[in-house]
């Protein structure tokens, strides 16, 4: 299994709608559109064709759900440097990102090839897409009071993971997605069982900015309160950067570094279970708060009782 990561998501600057490449600006209808007007739908199917001098890759793919039904077609790519890496006969997953402006516009992103028709083929970098059952690594951070931690001392709860930076100025990534962990920490806290049975974690992909006094304020913001005990529940951390790579490709997190000071970003949720393995695994920004409680509900049934 490999994952394609070098498409760049749209920054909040001059943009062009239908670009290939966020550093180009072929498209005759320039940008002002922000990243949060595109609409992400998940896609699955099998690469029939490549076309270099369209910038597209022809799918044969599943229904989409709440866009179209399983059909053939070509799709523009948000980055057609990686087109010659995808060959006739690949399974793959991306997100579609279509425009929510009058030209509707749709541009393929964040591919994952999940199935290989060119067998001796390697990419650089091998990224993990999570799948229910397996196994993570004990993985090292330093959290928002300077303490370590690892992920296996929260063995015997079901820890929620997500990744995040603090500085992020996309408002339908990070700060999205720590506001819906703000959510579901209120949320399992009316449930005293299911609340000592569980743990979240946001985990910072930005070493060089997100120090543990840096972490600890952006905590305290989201969690309304700068008590000592804030952060009993939910940790704030931030891996070195020897561990950084590899818990990113683990966990399917692309990171770019921008010469401007931002980092381009895929986003990443995980649910493991009280045994240290995957229970579920949430890609992109689409799910909810109540997704993820009703997924915690079915690991402890009775929790929901107290």
């Amino acid at each position: 299994m490999k994952r394609l990561y070098f498409s760049r998501l749209l920054l909040p600057a001059l943009l062009a709608i239908s670009v290939t490449d966020c550093h180009r600006q072929d498209s005759t209808q320039a940008a002002t559109e922000s990243p949060q007007q595109f609409k992400t739908y998940p896609l699955r199917g099998k690469v029939v064709s490549t076309n270099a001098t369209t910038g597209e890759v022809t799918i044969d793919h599943q229904a989409i759900p709440g866009f179209m039904e399983a059909m053939t077609m070509p799709y523009k790519l948000r980055d057609t440097r990686i087109l010659s890496e995808l060959h006739p006969g690949d399974l793959l997953t991306a997100d579609l990102l279509v425009s929510q402006a009058a030209d509707a516009s749709v541009l393929l992103d964040h591919i994952v090839i999940i199935g290989q028709a060119k067998a001796d083929y390697r990419p650089a970098v091998q990224f993990h897409v999570p799948q229910p059952g397996d196994q993570v690594p004990d993985f090292h951070l330093i959290n928002q009071d300077g303490h370590p931690i690892h992920l296996a001392q929260f063995r015997g709860k079901a820890l929620l993971l997500t990744f995040i930076y603090t500085r992020c100025p996309l408002p339908d990534f990070c700060p999205r997605v720590t506001h819906n962990f703000a959510v579901i920490e209120k949320s399992l806290a009316a449930y005293p069982d299911l609340y000592a049975n569980t743990h979240l974690l946001c985990a910072s992909f930005d070493p060089d900015g997100d120090t543990p006094a840096r972490l600890k304020s952006y905590g305290e913001e989201y969690m309304g309160s700068a008590a000592p005990k804030a952060f009993t529940h939910w940790d704030f951390a931030v891996p070195s950067k020897s561990v950084l790579h590899p818990l990113a490709q683990y966990f399917d997190v692309g990171i770019t570094n921008e010469p401007n000071a931002t980092i381009t970003h895929t986003l990443s949720t995980t649910l493991i279970g009280p045994d240290g393995k995957i229970v579920q695994f949430y890609p992109g920004n689409e799910w909810t708060p109540q997704q993820i409680l009703a997924d915690l509900a079915k690991l402890y049934p009775k929790g929901q009782n107290s």
